[in-house]
């Protein structure tokens, strides 16, 4: 256990950031889940641009490494031009 004032600070800052990300990922991984659950084209964009800008700004916050970004984008992306219009 921390002794010094500023190690007791740390431990609360550390637990409040650990709650926002975890709860930012688990967004994110939903609004991935609609993406790949929605069969028509016209649907599935409106969900696809809110995802990608989620990712984005995931990426900003550095809660997402910019690889991981682009390669869940781009599975998204390639479910979204497989479906028909």
């Amino acid at each position: 256990m921390a002794h010094h004032k500023s190690a007791k600070k740390r431990i609360r800052q550390s637990e409040t950031k650990r709650v926002r990300n975890q709860a930012a990922l688990s967004k994110m991984k939903t609004l991935i889940k609609k993406v790949n659950a929605t069969k028509e084209k016209a649907t599935a964009e409106i969900v696809l641009k809110e995802a990608i800008s989620y990712i984005d700004k995931s990426v900003s916050k550095g809660r997402l490494h910019k690889n991981t970004a682009a390669r869940r984008k781009s599975s998204l992306t390639r479910h979204y031009n497989s479906l028909t219009a």
